[in-house]
């Protein structure tokens, strides 16, 4: 059967810079167009255009895990009133953005599988078709990873199917789960360790490893996410910057601290990182949508430099102006992912990346992984990494955020989940670390247990597909 080629809008958005510097496919039947190493390289850059925080995806990832989380309550000018269902846990399976992002992830699913189904059959370089059956072997684990964590169970297409095929049931999440792993471990023998500069952004070993063990990290195998993340840090090319705040900087971006970095550029409105415009304060030219709470701000020890460069206080200063909170907000905004006024202005998009993993993140794994197996000793030095590269920058490293010793497991889990909370504030895991740990209940008024540990699968998809059972609850 002749597949065709899905791509709606392309990528008439994209970047013009590195991996996304293509002309668009549109729509052209697959078996014509995959030919060359050309054709190959084309498809597989446009799997990774769903990955954008642009406007052009509307891909409200982040407002699932941070608005619905206790870091953040929604703001903005009413426009996206799904937001506020988030944080009131009033959605519905009629909330645009759940439809939005189930056709998004399932847009860059569909594109990898157009690479995997066709690239094989391409006479081309070995080398280079494998490393490109690997990018597409991970992005499609992406995007599958982030389907479980918003919807649970989701239907598994691993090749191309024809339209007479598609109305199937939801696959369980611990296949969905299995096929991550596995694809994973298939990529990272398929993947290089690092690349030229011309293809920074691109899926990588280490990337590959990374999300291998943190789907091992969400089903409770201690044992094989040590294992996995003992493989990132044989790579021997991470580790963590000594600036914080290097890591959300635009001229310091895809450093040695970032294993998996989504690329924006700031081109004009719709093109780069929305996440500039929709996270800063009204106040100051931005749309507002997600405000820090005070439970947030209050999480931060005494001292600790990490505060200040993820939200801002009153009269901290906030790019080129001092931050004084509008009435209407909590008194807090967030400043990562945000860009100084100077060289972009709030109303439009931003260039500054997306870290999905860092290396930091990684060692918080690690201690985590040995906490729940009652190896608290040895989680307490991933820890002391994390914590020391914070209070070196503290005003006074040698009263501010003293080392953990406790090796109490209640104790040391409590600290290594504190360490998450301010580590990675507004980097979009908190909504899900609370419910994979399963104290949601006790964090978020309003969250129902057996309810609102996944989101309600778009109500299009339910009508569009008569095979699909709703989760619990909805």
């Amino acid at each position: 059967m002749r597949l065709i080629l899905l791509l709606s809008w392309s990528l008439l958005f994209a970047s013009c810079q590195g991996i996304l510097d293509k002309e668009p496919i549109a729509t052209l039947d697959a078996g014509s167009f995959f030919q060359t190493e050309d054709d190959a390289v084309q498809a597989l850059n446009a799997a990774y255009q769903p990955l954008l925080f642009s406007n052009e995806n509307n891909n409200f990832y982040w407002a699932f895990a941070e608005v619905t989380s206790d870091e953040a309550i929604t703001g903005g000018d009413g426009s996206r009133p799904g937001i506020a269902e988030m944080d009131a846990f009033t959605f519905s399976p009629r909330t645009l953005e759940f439809n939005d992002f189930w056709k998004l992830q399932y847009t860059g699913i569909t594109q990898c599988n157009l690479v995997l189904d066709h690239v094989p059959d391409i006479e081309m370089n070995e080398s280079r078709r494998n490393q490109i059956i690997g990018e597409a072997l991970f992005l499609r684990s992406y995007y599958y990873f982030l389907l479980t964590q918003v919807f649970g169970d989701v239907p598994l297409f691993t090749r191309v199917a024809p339209p007479d095929e598609l109305k199937v049931p939801k696959t369980s999440k611990a296949t969905i789960y299995a096929q991550i792993e596995a694809d994973c471990e298939r990529a990272a023998g398929l993947l290089p360790v690092q690349y030229g500069a011309k293809d920074v952004g691109r899926a990588t070993k280490g990337a590959a490893y990374s999300l291998a063990a943190k789907t091992f990290l969400y089903e409770k195998n201690w044992e094989k996410a040590l294992e996995y993340v003992a493989k990132v840090k044989a790579l021997s090319i991470y580790s963590l910057m000594p600036d914080y705040q290097a890591n959300f900087r635009k001229n310091t971006q895809n450093n040695a601290e970032s294993v998996w970095e989504i690329q924006h550029a700031n081109l004009e409105l719709g093109v780069g990182n929305f996440l500039n415009q929709w996270w800063a304060s009204k106040k100051y030219e931005g749309y507002g949508f997600a405000e820090a709470t005070l439970e947030f701000f209050n999480a931060f020890e005494p001292n600790d430099p990490r505060r200040k460069f993820t939200v801002a206080n009153n009269n901290d200063p906030y790019f080129s102006v001092v931050y004084k909170p509008s009435f209407s907000s909590t008194g807090h905004s967030v400043v990562k992912y945000l860009q100084a006024k100077d060289s972009v202005t709030q109303k439009a998009d931003g260039d500054i990346n997306y870290t999905a993993i860092r290396f930091a993140e990684v060692l918080l794994w690690e201690a985590e992984a040995l906490t729940e197996l009652n190896r608290t000793q040895e989680a307490l030095a991933p820890l002391e990494q994390v914590r020391a590269r914070a209070r070196a920058q503290a005003a006074d490293p040698l009263t501010a955020l003293p080392p953990v010793t406790t090796t109490d497991q209640q104790a040391m889990r409590d600290a290594v989940r504190h360490e998450r909370q301010v580590e990675l504030g507004f980097e979009l895991h908190r909504y899900f670390d609370l419910v994979r740990w399963g104290i949601a209940a006790a964090v978020l008024p309003g969250f129902q247990v057996g309810k609102h540990e996944v989101f309600p699968l778009p109500q299009t998809e339910m009508d569009l597909n008569p095979a699909l059972l709703q989760n619990p609850n909805y």
